[in-house]
């Protein structure tokens, strides 16, 4: 059996490192662009929108617009899904966990 000291120390110093990644990840953004740039979604590494931006002349067909905003929110949320995924492989990485434990 190892030292319970040891493995305290260890799982206090992973939950320092997940904190700090948190903290990252708050200010990390991606970008996702639909419509050939007509709309443009700014999200950060833990899925909220910064912003939406949305060419004028995007405006004049409603219906599409709104297709346009949604593809991309969701592409700007899987991106900063992907991020975070990323970010945290690399944390476990080395720690012998199963993936997708943490």
């Amino acid at each position: 059996m190892k030292d319970p000291l040891k493995m305290l120390r260890q799982v206090q110093q992973m939950q320092d490192r997940m904190q700090k990644l948190q903290k990252e990840l708050e200010s990390e953004t991606v970008e996702a662009t639909a419509g050939g740039g007509a709309v443009t979604v700014v999200a950060t590494g833990t899925q909220k929108l910064v912003s939406v931006r949305i060419d004028p002349e995007a405006t004049e067909d409603a219906e599409m617009l709104q297709d346009l905003v949604v593809a991309a929110v969701n592409e700007a949320l899987e991106k900063s899904k992907q991020t975070a995924s990323e970010k945290m492989s690399a944390l476990s990485a080395g720690l012998g966990l199963p993936p997708g434990l943490i």
